[in-house]
């Protein structure tokens, strides 16, 4: 099938879910098939829709076939599930792609890639989870390299798409509300390589556990380079960027490095690059510096794994923390990197965080953000310990508690510093 020219063409197709890449793929397939839409929040006629016989059903990264509510129709049609990106592949399957996964650095690892490209003079393309749908993109000529973040979501129920160069960053448990086991959230991950051929590349981080594990039960066609190695000192040196400083974005840096090698880029180009690089709005984001006090607003991480490189390379930090918690989440922090942090716990599951913090660390619990914030400026003022001090706000959790998006929380955060930040 993956020979067969546009197979997408003069089909009768359903498309499942009308978020942006349900509704990206209704544009881009509606001229040359015949196309009917469906969506769970949207009342329609089931029965009817259900004993239509499509060819191809494309669905969206949102849609769970375990709880949506035509299920049992998806179930009994599971060959005919595409995704957006297998509508992408299907027709540009000449164009160079290079397509990034894991739980925790892919925004990051993909803009910072996306930049690098770009400052080469490539016509290159950021798209999926960050940047334009996949298929909106417009003027694609066989010159164009696309750099694709995929989620666990995206890969789950794609048939076609591959990538010539796939990069899985790390892998820890992570959305088990939806995938149910480990096993199988890696399973939709490596799925990425899984569909690559031996002309291919996967580069992965062999010192994550899932993904060493993973590659010794499996044999996979494409050439395997395995990230282990630490970042030259020298090069960091030359590079100047403190934003490279943490432990998470020099992990993210390696795999940028090995496409460099890759590609051949040019070295001082690519220096150039990195040395401006500031990072994405609520990743790790310095919103705020001074000689006595900075902070850090990591609305992004959703999990405890996403703030453990920073709290690792941090010391008198005033750790706030707390969401909606994950499922399966752990917290695998030694005691060591503990000693000079203090917790700060918000929102209506401070329970599940104070039972896994109370034994590593101080803490405070508090009903809310705004309440939360107003106290902690209260008690810096009146810490006479002069030594530097840290602020992070790397929630660990996701949002939906209390907020939108991670963006919502990390936007109303930004708010309340201003408010109360005058030390």
């Amino acid at each position: 099938m993956l020979n067969t020219p546009n197979i997408f063409y003069k089909k009768k197709i359903l498309i499942y879910g009308l978020g942006k890449s349900g509704l990206s793929a209704f544009k881009f397939l509606k001229k040359t098939n015949q196309i009917t839409t469906y969506d769970d929040k949207i009342k329609s006629n089931n029965k009817k829709l259900t004993k239509i016989k499509f060819d191809y059903i494309i669905i969206s990264p949102g849609i769970d076939i375990n709880k949506c509510t035509l299920r049992k129709f998806l179930k009994n049609n599971s060959k005919k599930i595409y995704t957006d990106l297998d509508i992408f592949y299907d027709h540009h399957k000449k164009n160079n792609k290079i397509t990034i996964t894991g739980t925790n650095g892919k925004s990051t690892t993909a803009k910072i890639l996306y930049e690098v490209l770009r400052d080469q003079k490539v016509d290159v393309r950021l798209v999926g989870n960050i940047g334009n749908p996949v298929l909106l993109e417009k003027k694609i000529t066989n010159k164009t390299v696309f750099v694709i973040e995929a989620s666990s979501y995206q890969l789950e129920y794609s048939k076609l798409f591959k990538s010539n160069i796939s990069l899985i960053l790390n892998i820890f448990p992570d959305h088990l509300e939806r995938h149910k086991t480990i096993n199988k959230y890696v399973k939709a991950k490596f799925k990425l390589v899984k569909n690559q051929s031996k002309i291919d590349t996967a580069i992965l981080n062999t010192k994550n556990f899932y993904i060493k594990r993973q590659i010794k039960l499996k044999n996979y066609l494409p050439k395997i380079i395995k990230v282990e190695k630490e970042i030259d000192n020298n090069f960091l040196k030359k590079m100047n960027n403190q934003y490279f400083n943490t432990a998470g974005n020099k992990e993210n840096l390696k795999f940028v490095l090995e496409v460099a090698k890759i590609l051949n880029l040019n070295k001082n180009f690519l220096l150039k690059t990195l040395q401006k690089f500031k990072g994405l709005k609520y990743r790790q984001q310095i919103i705020f510096q001074s000689k006595d006090i900075t902070i850090i607003n990591d609305s992004k991480s959703t999990t405890f794994s996403s703030s453990m490189s920073l709290l690792k390379s941090l010391t008198n930090v005033y750790w706030i923390v707390g969401g909606q918690a994950k499922k399966g989440d752990k917290l695998l922090l030694p005691k060591k990197n503990c000693e000079n942090t203090k917790a700060y716990i918000f929102g209506n599951n401070k329970k599940i965080f104070i039972n896994k913090l109370k034994k590593l660390m101080k803490y405070e619990s508090f009903s809310d953000l705004k309440s939360l914030i107003k106290k902690l400026f209260l008690e810096i003022k009146i810490d006479k310990n002069s030594a530097h001090k840290t602020i992070l706000f790397s929630p660990s959790a996701a949002s939906f508690d209390s907020f939108k998006n991670f963006e919502q929380r990390g936007k109303y955060f930004n708010q309340l510093i201003k408010k109360y930040n005058n030390v």
